[in-house]
């Protein structure tokens, strides 16, 4: 059986965190292990404290899984400190950790930075090196590369500064608050190969997440789900990720199924608790999500 490790927090209310990675994982047809980096008290109306694991005790979780049951994959969700980062990132150099997923995640639902001074730095000189996708939504992006980004023009830009700077694919999330469309900029003197790129790519349309990778691009779109129960959506979009990386779909067809999951684990109405309800992580998926790719074509 295929096997996924997630690297990341715990939410006593399972709307994001290990909770969430472990049942979308195993709604995806893989065996989750999980690394636990910091305990939380949070719920679905927000982060009331937390408190980070050492990195001696992050340390030996890494050993105990790698040395035992083996990841496919690996992804990385919250880590708050340089410490935490650096030794995160030393043993998956040590065990060669192959399908590494980041998602950055840097400030939460309320609005609360969620990494210490310098963390940002430790990131991106020790984690994004070894990812092999980067999964930031746009406030993320902006947060990495250091311009706003604003609409799918700003995203293409973004998602194309991460993967020359590093050696990693990005799969930028617009969410459903990307309203604006590239037509606005089809007469700007600025840029005009891109510019015609996005035209012919047809990006007017309502779009959600690009792909950019190898010096291309793709858009990922999905449509509008009403409802204020999207917490975790992050989460279980990295998290589906991993698993059909873990599997051995390629990436492209790996966002694309990622994507479908959560779009179908939103769909399913959850309602739960008095803040943003979470997305039904573990909804009751039929077999297609479990399913492993073909390979005789």
């Amino acid at each position: 059986m295929h096997t996924a490790l997630t690297i990341a927090g715990s939410d006593p209310c399972g709307s994001t965190g290990v909770q969430a990675d472990i049942r979308v994982m195993t709604m995806n047809g893989v065996y989750p292990t999980s690394v636990v980096t910091s305990l939380t008290a949070m719920n679905t109306s927000r982060l009331y404290s937390f408190q980070e694991m050492t990195s001696e005790i992050i340390g030996a979780q890494l050993d105990a899984v790698f040395t035992d049951i083996r990841p496919d994959a690996v992804k990385i969700g919250w880590v708050s400190s340089s410490a935490v980062i650096a030794i995160i990132a030393g043993k998956l150099r040590q065990y060669h950790a192959k399908n590494i997923v980041l998602d950055p995640v840097m400030v939460s639902s309320d609005g609360q930075r969620l990494l210490e001074n310098g963390a940002a730095n430790t990131m991106r000189n020790e984690l994004l090196p070894l990812a092999t996708v980067v999964t930031p939504n746009c406030a993320e992006a902006a947060m990495l590369t250091g311009f706003n980004v604003r609409n799918e023009y700003d995203m293409i830009r973004a998602a194309e500064r991460l993967c020359y700077t590093y050696p990693c694919a990005c799969i930028l999330k617009g969410g459903h608050s990307q309203k604006d469309d590239a037509s606005e900029f089809t007469g700007n003197g600025a840029e005009p190969d891109m510019i015609r790129r996005l035209s012919a790519e047809g990006t007017s349309e309502n779009s959600n997440d690009l792909l950019y990778m190898n010096g291309t691009f793709q858009w990922f779109r999905g449509r509008r789900i009403n409802s204020r129960n999207t917490r975790g959506t992050g989460s279980v979009f990295s998290s589906a990720l991993t698993a059909n990386l873990a599997k051995g779909f390629p990436l492209t067809e790996a966002v694309s199924r990622a994507k479908e999951y959560v779009t179908d684990a939103i769909t399913s109405m959850l309602d739960l608790g008095n803040g943003r309800g979470p997305v039904n992580a573990g909804f009751p998926a039929d077999g297609y999500y479990a399913e492993e790719p073909d390979n005789e074509n």
